[in-house]
């Protein structure tokens, strides 16, 4: 017995020697256990796990506006039997939270760190993408679970409250994931993600992610691979018939301290190689004249070369390089719709072996005036196959092959660049662009809250801070309402007037003309028109553009200039030093006919596009039509049919000029 006491008493001191305190939350480094719940998942594991905080400066006293460090943990583990691809998962962030770090992951649908996710963050894998099944790695933890560790700064949540997300949840296709579990008094929260029963999942019969469809493909293809460095092969596709990219500018983000030696076929906007002489490349390539690196960014900005180094044999030569940043789509010119360069890329400890190779991430890419583009995150395919260089029936495999696609996605209010104004013969004023159509710019003097002045026809020949005195004076003659302040401007680069010319028995007719108030010519522009109960079907003719009905694409006109007219010319100066500038401008009349919709009502507001597309940037329409004015239409309205005759007259014979 006595034996008994003494054994229990030799493994208590230990222990009660052992300080013991109670510190708040934000002095705690290790985060809590795993929840035994992973243990019955079958399934993706999805874990969130709030590990610390701590007041951040300045110190306030209202606790809403009290800012907060913040660390977490969240973690993935595949704990099913399917492998999961280019894991995704949403965070449901909800305190005004600033992201700063998140280590084994990217952050998806926002700009660079720090950013604000207070509504919620999308994450994806990097540098590991895929999490295999522990049957096929015998449990091996580092090839099925991820571990996020996530920093930032939050408002608001102070002790003992615990600042926990709405939700998390994976976003993979094919996955159910319940609500998740909140422990009460917990700074837990995890969901198991299983199979939906109804998705049929795809048998993969390549060793990597299948390629995607997009709007904009990328393919980053690693051609020669050395121990420091490999040369790597870039190829943009567009593959949206309405899609479009202009003097492109592309950028991505090195992730483990790369930069770029050499490049063909493209260049960056700065060559400096400072960067690296004065961090950790310099630190490594002590011999390497760092005067002839061709960029030591995080972030380099790409661009196209001019089509006079197309045949340079140091910066060129190579295929679909060097087009002044344009990307058509093929309905244009199927050569032209493909870009590409070629990248010699650098690498720092600890990847300086031949097959340490990742792709950057954070893709974006940009043009003048063309469609917002999103691109997701770089995907492991199977590599790229290329016609051997050496001319033989044979095929050269890359070394390893990523792709990054690219979606067109609905521009924001008021973030568009072009806009489009309605007018009719039945109705003497314009509808002009909307209010802050595309932005507002300075407001101090207008109001960004006002419809725009309805206008004379002929005002829509001057820009818009020209067009003042004449809004208010047809408000006047009209009797309008006149708002003060006065209604801010358009701001738009490129504006479009649909004008219904006609309206007939069988058929009616309509004018269209394009506005360039920017600064630059529109090469090979295009139009892009979509009406209401596929009108476009009545499509007959177009009179000085060249004109494509697309049936695939639910009806959609597609114009482009004729030969010798698809240049879109800049504003230009008036004649006089005092006169108003002169946009350019093209203009056709379209034909239609009743024959496939013999019930429409041009009147009532059917003769007008439900959608348009000026290279490929989709414009803000009016919210409302011209109506039919009271009393006879020929009475009321004979002198703006003739008015429109004659603006037609001249606009087309000041183009021919």
């Amino acid at each position: 017995m006595a034996l008994k006491i003494l054994i229990s008493m030799f493994f208590l001191i230990p222990f009660a020697a052992m300080p013991v305190s109670k510190a708040q939350d934000y002095d705690e480094e290790k985060p809590a256990a795993p929840p035994p719940a992973q243990d019955h998942c079958n399934g993706i594991f999805l874990s969130y796990v709030f590990v610390s905080r701590e007041r951040e400066y300045p110190f306030l006293k209202n606790v809403s506006a009290q800012a907060w460090a913040f660390r977490s943990l969240a973690t993935v583990l595949n704990a099913g039997t399917t492998e999961l691809k280019a894991w995704k998962i949403f965070i449901g962030f909800q305190h005004r939270e600033i992201l700063v770090s998140a280590s084994g992951a990217v952050l998806v649908d926002h700009g660079d760190l720090p950013a604000h996710v207070g509504r919620g963050a999308y994450l994806a894998g990097s540098p590991k993408t895929d999490l295999k099944t522990s049957i096929d790695t015998a449990g091996d933890f580092a090839q099925i679970q991820v571990k996020i560790d996530l920093t930032g700064t939050l408002f608001g949540v102070k002790p003992p409250r615990i600042p926990m997300p709405k939700t998390i949840r994976l976003v993979n296709d094919g996955y159910r994931c319940p609500a998740p579990h909140i422990p009460r008094h917990s700074s837990t929260m995890y969901t198991c993600c299983v199979m939906d029963p109804k998705f049929k999942l795809k048998v993969l019969k390549t060793k990597y992610y299948p390629r995607q469809s997009g709007d904009l493909t990328i393919s980053y293809d690693i051609m020669q691979a050395y121990d420091s460095n490999y040369l790597a092969q870039v190829t943009m596709e567009n593959n949206n018939p309405l899609g479009r990219l202009d003097h492109w500018n592309l950028t991505w983000e090195w992730m483990r301290g790369e930069f770029i030696y050499t490049m063909r076929g493209a260049y960056t906007y700065l060559k400096d190689g400072s960067g690296c002489i004065y961090g950790d490349a310099g630190e490594y390539y002590k011999d390497l004249d760092f005067s002839q690196v061709m960029n030591c960014q995080k972030n380099p900005v790409i661009v196209d070369l001019p089509p006079d180094r197309a045949k340079d044999d140091k910066v060129g030569d190579i295929p679909y390089c060097c087009r002044n940043g344009s990307l058509l789509p093929t309905i244009m010119n199927v050569t032209k719709a493909k870009a590409i360069f070629q990248v010699q890329v650098y690498k720092l400890p600890p990847d300086l072996n031949k097959t340490a190779l990742y792709p950057p991430e954070k893709w974006k890419i940009v043009g003048i005036l063309n469609p917002n583009y999103k691109c997701g995150t770089p995907l492991r395919v199977d590599s790229t196959e290329f016609p051997d260089p050496s001319g033989l029936q044979a095929i050269s495999i890359a070394v390893a092959s990523w792709q990054v696609v690219c979606n067109i996605t609905r521009p924001k209010n008021r973030e568009t660049r072009c806009c489009v104004s309605f007018s009719a013969y039945y109705n003497d004023s314009v509808i002009p662009c909307n209010t802050c159509a595309c932005g507002c710019g300075d407001f101090k003097k207008c109001n960004r809250f006002a419809p725009p002045l309805l206008l004379p026809p002929e005002s829509l020949l001057v820009p818009f801070e020209n067009r003042t005195l004449k809004a208010i004076n047809w408000a006047k003659i009209k009797h309008f309402h006149v708002p003060n302040p006065l209604p801010c401007g358009d701001n738009c680069g490129v504006s479009i007037n649909w004008h219904v010319n006609s309206n007939y028995g069988n058929g009616w007719t309509a004018r269209i003309t394009i506005f360039n108030w920017e600064e630059i010519n529109f090469e090979d522009w295009f139009l892009a028109i979509q009406l209401k109960k596929k009108l476009s079907r009545g499509y007959e003719k177009v009179y000085s553009f060249n004109g494509t009905l697309l049936q695939n694409l639910n009806y959609t006109i597609f114009f482009q200039g004729l030969p010798g007219m698809t240049f879109l010319t800049a504003e230009e100066n008036g004649t006089n030093p005092s006169d108003p500038k002169v946009p350019g401008k093209q203009q056709s009349i379209i034909s239609f006919t009743k024959k496939y919709n013999p019930g429409i009502t041009i009147t009532k507001g059917d003769g007008f596009p439900s959608r348009v597309y000026f290279n490929g940037e989709e414009c803000v329409l009016p919210t409302r039509f011209p109506t039919r004015n009271g009393g006879n239409q020929c009475n009321v309205n004979q002198v703006v049919v003739v008015f429109s005759t004659l603006v037609t007259i001249f606009l087309m014979t000041n183009h021919l000029h």
